[in-house]
């Protein structure tokens, strides 16, 4: 076979596929009560913190191995990409309430609608798939079609699981249609084809670009945890069971991560 069609045939079904399952099984476990939608928002949230603390800022910076510029350039484009999501999620709720006569000046930055909530964890997720799909694509240039960069394919579509059931349960909980949010979900697995391409035909030559894309998706992922998925788990329902599901949804992303033998 053709390596570039291996390379989009590869990462098309473990990237676009994958979290369009992810979002399948966020629909298949929706929960239609208050308990139920708080236990999958917190469970979602500590997914996605597994994912962000322990594959996306290490990816980064073994990115930058070798670099001098790692232990600043990491945590400082992890805190402007946090920094940036609030203040476009502020604009984009200033916009969505501007003919508000009772608030016409407000700017709900702290809250935002679920709806908002899975778009931006949706280009997040999208703007993590490019690295992701580099390094595929980078495998079969040096190494060809081989078991290597089948695993590395595989391991994407396990990460993208969680990722997909992420992006659909506040899309599907603030009332998006079941095959609209496993649509968004899907969509945002199409960057890791194009990254796959770029790597193949790129490699690896600039680390620093990989990182600053890994971790500035990493913070737009912080802002929607504990700006959006959080917040409006206690709105839903105030327990310790909610702090229990965060753990256990922790657990589940080290399991996904270190249970394939999945190391950056």
């Amino acid at each position: 076979m053709n390596p570039v069609l291996f390379v989009v045939l590869l990462t098309a079904a473990t990237g676009v596929g994958g979290l369009a399952l992810g979002g399948g099984l966020a629909a298949l476990i929706k929960r239609e009560s208050p308990r139920g939608t708080s236990l999958l928002l917190s469970f979602t949230a500590g997914l996605m913190l597994s994912i962000v603390a322990l594959d996306m800022v290490p990816e980064a910076v073994e990115a930058l191995e070798g670099d001098a510029a790692p232990l600043l350039l990491v945590p400082g484009v992890l805190v402007a990409g946090f920094v940036v999501t609030y203040l476009l999620n502020c604009w984009i709720d200033k916009s969505a309430h501007h003919e508000d006569a009772e608030h016409p000046h407000a700017c709900a930055c702290g809250h935002h609608d679920l709806h908002t909530a899975g778009i931006v964890l949706a280009a997040a997720v999208a703007l993590h798939n490019v690295p992701v799909g580099m390094a595929v694509g980078a495998t079969v240039a040096v190494q060809g079609i081989c078991l290597a960069s089948a695993l590395a394919a595989v391991t994407i579509g396990l990460h993208n699981l969680p990722e997909g059931m992420s992006i659909a349960v506040p899309l599907l909980h603030d009332g998006s249609k079941t095959f609209s949010a496993i649509a968004v979900a899907a969509l945002s697995g199409l960057p890791t084809v194009a990254g796959a391409l770029l790597g193949y035909f790129v490699g690896n030559q600039a680390p620093a670009a990989l990182a600053a894309a890994l971790a500035l998706a990493g913070g737009a992922m912080l802002y929607v945890v504990f700006f959006e998925l959080l917040p409006e788990a206690a709105l839903q329902w105030k327990s310790r069971w909610t702090v229990l599901a965060t753990v256990v949804g922790f657990a589940l992303g080290v399991l996904l991560i270190f249970g394939h033998g999945h190391a950056h």
